[in-house]
């Protein structure tokens, strides 16, 4: 498998970029905020951080205010490594599902926002940016599947606003937090060509990058990287 390659570009207030650092730890924190003490998917931390094995060969991506804090993150796990739709979450899968493993395939997990954001504005800008920095890893490192697991409420929320994310199964409520939840996967291809049907300008947003040196770099489309007619395995 190839270098896993880093990403860095502004979006309005953010630089949206590879975390390493104190900027990584910085998101173990916020992980543990969010996943042990709002939403009890995790135990608690003796030391207020929630990381676990998938670190070892996951990449984090984060939304880096001018401060240096983090106001949001994702996890990206390669296929080179284990999936926890594989391992801690397999029960999200239907009987019989065979889990992708190409290396065009990676796994979206611990996708978080700043929980003292209140502002729904704010939060519904930082959302978009962090989709946009999942979606410039993937063309960045040629990746045209994701698999994601999350609570249903959310996946409508992910298709409402252009995300193509397809259900693997009915949602399955998961202990210890019993939240009602489901897997599903994301075609790159299949975002691109809906989206510029029917959002033109969304995918030119997704599409196009503001260096941090202030340069626009434009034609970053999944279409121009993948083909279209790859099969679906």
């Amino acid at each position: 498998m190839e270098a896993i390659r880093d990403i860095e570009f502004r979006e309005g207030e953010f630089v949206i970029k590879t975390l390493c650092g104190e900027e990584l730890e910085q998101s173990y924190r916020l992980r543990h905020r969010v996943f042990a003490e709002s939403l009890g998917w995790v135990p608690l931390s003796s030391d207020g951080r929630e990381i676990d094995l998938y670190d070892l060969w996951g990449t984090t991506i984060g939304l880096v205010r001018d401060d240096g804090t983090i106001a949001g993150i994702a996890r990206l796990l390669p296929s080179s490594g284990p999936f926890m739709l594989e391992q801690d979450l397999s029960a999200l899968l239907p009987p019989g599902y065979r889990v992708r493993k190409a290396p065009d395939t990676a796994e979206i997990t611990r996708l978080a926002i700043d929980p003292d954001i209140r502002d729904r504005g704010l939060s519904g800008r930082i959302l978009r940016a962090l989709l946009k920095g999942v979606y410039q890893w993937a063309i960045e490192n040629k990746i045209r599947f994701y698999y994601l697991e999350v609570e249903e409420r959310f996946l409508r929320v992910l298709r409402a606003v252009g995300f193509p994310c397809e259900p693997l199964g009915p949602s399955v409520t998961l202990p210890p937090a019993n939240a009602s939840s489901v897997a599903a996967l994301y075609d790159m291809v299949q975002f691109a060509e809906i989206n510029i049907r029917k959002r033109p300008q969304f995918l030119e947003w997704m599409s196009a990058i503001e260096t941090v040196d202030g340069e626009v770099e434009r034609g970053r489309n999944a279409l121009s990287v993948f083909r279209s007619d790859e099969a679906l395995v």
